[in-house]
């Protein structure tokens, strides 16, 4: 089973990230905890780390905050040496589109290949910026 994060205005949807797999979210976050956290799961990135990733949304407000989180999570991404894709299928899309993470931040990838953190903050500003949560489906 995937997840998907979206916008919904009228009951349509707007704008989304298929993440993967729930396991793929859970390896990317557990990264961040791990290697940017210390250890301590929300520490320093509690919008992104401790939502739970059943069903529910992040509110605007929450975007606001997970947009900041986003922006400096990935600085510190950008600099840390790339390590292994989470999931078979993301290092078959990588192979398939010829990407070789440089880093950290190019090593988490969505289901269409693009990076996972960029695709998390651009729905993000959107979410912001049209005034509507984030949906986890």
């Amino acid at each position: 089973m995937g997840l998907y994060l979206c916008l919904f205005e009228d009951d349509e949807d707007i704008d989304g990230v298929e993440v993967g797999t729930y396991g793929d979210f859970d390896a990317f976050r557990s990264f961040i905890t791990d290697s940017l956290e210390s250890g301590k799961p929300g520490s320093r990135f509690p919008t992104l780390i401790l939502h739970s990733d059943c069903d529910g949304e992040w509110s605007v407000q929450e975007a606001v905050r997970l947009a900041d989180e986003l922006a400096l999570a990935r600085e510190e991404m950008r600099r840390l040496p790339p390590v292994p894709f989470a999931s078979e299928w993301q290092g078959k899309i990588a192979r398939s589109n010829g990407l070789t993470p440089r880093n950290a931040l190019e090593s988490f990838i969505d289901v269409d290949g693009e990076c996972l953190m960029e695709r998390l903050t651009a729905l993000a500003e959107h979410a912001i910026a049209a005034d509507l949560p984030i949906s986890f489906q």
